[in-house]
């Protein structure tokens, strides 16, 4: 492929994943607010304790085989098949030992509820198990836009349904359900969009070529669903659906916000990097334009989400939300970092050096476990600077391993990100003074964000950032085609 295809293919890929998750997220902002007003720290708190289950019981049937097929020069209708069976036997598998896990989840928590919730709910990774080869097939082949398109309409029929089942009081019922619909039109949709379609000529060949690959990423994938989720854990046990209620609260909108980066940039690194395998100067050419591309757009994104957290919390899901402010600021914090080690391991994962990362991801998620049991006694808001101190230090270590793969200078790479940490502080602090003049939250949450987009935009441009000049030049060269 040419180097002109390919910066076309991944520009295309970074407009449409951008846009489409754009989109998504606005979606889920609307949605999200009526559901908080509507709905109450318990009935979230339920649900945030279901969730570690769930998403390392999809992990186990995805298997990482989502990757592997990415990662596959010469791809065959076997090598699909065989991963659509596999998945969607071993999603229903995994269902039967959860359902009857059911009333032991209940008893860990104490809350005999979760025994009829937790069997509606994990239904959840059954039906996405049959979509893992639909959803490989988009994603190898740069299909943003589809996937997009996909989300989009799920999120805006659920969100629907979900409001309308808050109405008639339905409690975490209603959330329950609202996450089933929308995987299951996620999942149809993938259907539609993907060509390819499964036969019942069932061959597990392909699995046994994949797996050394595939295990890898599968025991990366668990790691990571542990840490993503360790929180709901360890607050469901030790303190109240209250405070798990807070916490998923405001880990929904930090996610919201740095999913928005790392979906776009995850949506087409692998692919990209996997293209240029063969030419490491190309790679780091590649990294390096990436990383550019998400630090401009992550820290004001992430570090302006924490500076408009008080206002935002107060106006939209109001006062009895108030106690999840200073853990969304926080968390804001590691979100901004969130994408770059998205980034950092799709590169890994491209050069076959998947061990890498599993081994980074196992110690991380070790260190986490044992820094948040230690640390629960002093309460919720030391367990979260705990966590986010030790994903920020842990980011020398998914440099490290970069450096190796692709001889990426640490001047570089702070050259690369430093200059738009500092012209988002800068820019906030300047918001922060002037906003200090008013009282209305009103005109201090738009001011913030205002005075916040005009010095960065601004700055960035006296600075001479290219990558800023780059989207403009792009998107403008898009709207005059």
């Amino acid at each position: 492929m040419s180097n002109n295809s390919l910066k076309e293919k991944t520009a295309k890929g970074l407009l449409w994943g951008g846009l489409g998750n754009g989109i998504l997220q606005i979606l889920n902002l609307v949605f999200g607010i009526f559901l908080a007003r509507l709905l109450t720290p318990a009935d979230y708190g339920m649900v945030g304790m279901l969730a570690i289950f769930s998403a390392i019981a999809g992990t186990i049937q995805e298997s990482g085989f989502t990757n592997a097929l990415v990662n596959k020069h010469d791809i065959t209708h076997n090598d699909y098949n065989a991963v659509f069976w596999f998945s969607t036997l071993t999603g229903c598998a995994l269902y039967i030992i959860l359902f009857l896990s059911a009333p032991l989840i209940a008893d860990y928590y104490n809350q005999p509820d979760l025994i009829k919730l937790s069997r509606i709910y994990f239904l959840g990774f059954v039906i996405s198990s049959t979509a893992t080869s639909h959803n490989a097939y988009l994603f190898r082949n740069l299909m943003t836009k589809e996937k997009a398109t996909a989300q989009i309409y799920a999120i805006t029929i659920s969100c629907i349904i979900g409001i309308i089942l808050a109405y008639n009081n339905m409690s975490y019922w209603g959330l329950a359900i609202q996450n089933l619909i929308y995987i299951a039109i996620v999942n149809l949709s993938l259907w539609y969009f993907s060509p390819w379609r499964p036969t019942f000529k069932i061959d597990f060949g392909p699995i046994k070529e994949f797996f050394g690959f595939s295990v890898k990423i599968l025991l990366t994938n668990i790691f990571n669903q542990i840490n993503n989720n360790i929180f709901s854990t360890i607050i469901g046990r030790k303190f109240t659906p209250h405070s798990v209620g807070l916490y998923t609260q405001a880990n929904k909108w930090n996610t919201m916000g740095s999913s928005l980066i790392s979906s776009t940039i995850g949506g087409v690194a692998q692919p990209v990097f996997s293209q240029a395998s063969g030419d490491v100067n190309k790679q780091l050419g590649i990294f390096r334009k990436m990383l550019r591309f998400t630090s401009y757009i992550s820290f004001p994104t992430m570090f302006g989400l924490a500076l408009i957290a008080p206002e935002f919390i107060l106006l939209t899901i109001k006062d009895k939300w108030i106690d999840c402010i200073p853990i969304l600021q926080q968390l804001c914090i590691w979100g901004a970092f969130l994408p770059i080690t998205t980034l950092c391991s799709h590169l890994l994962i491209s050069r076959g050096k998947s061990n890498l990362n599993l081994y980074s991801n196992i110690i991380l998620g070790c260190i986490q476990i044992a820094a948040l049991l230690v640390s629960w006694r002093y309460g919720l808001p030391i367990m979260i600077s705990t966590y986010v101190a030790i994903n920020i230090i842990w980011m020398s270590v998914w440099y490290m391993m970069v450096r190796k793969e692709i001889k990426l200078k640490f001047t570089d790479a702070m050259k690369d990100i430093c200059p738009f940490i500092l012209i988002t502080i800068v820019s906030i602090i300047a918001a922060k003074l002037v906003c200090s003049l008013f009282d209305s939250r009103y005109i201090v949450l738009a001011m913030k964000i205002i005075i916040t987009a005009i010095l960065y935009l601004g700055i960035s441009r006296l600075a001479n950032a290219k990558i800023q000049d780059e989207i403009f030049s792009y998107l403008l060269k898009r709207k005059i085609k």
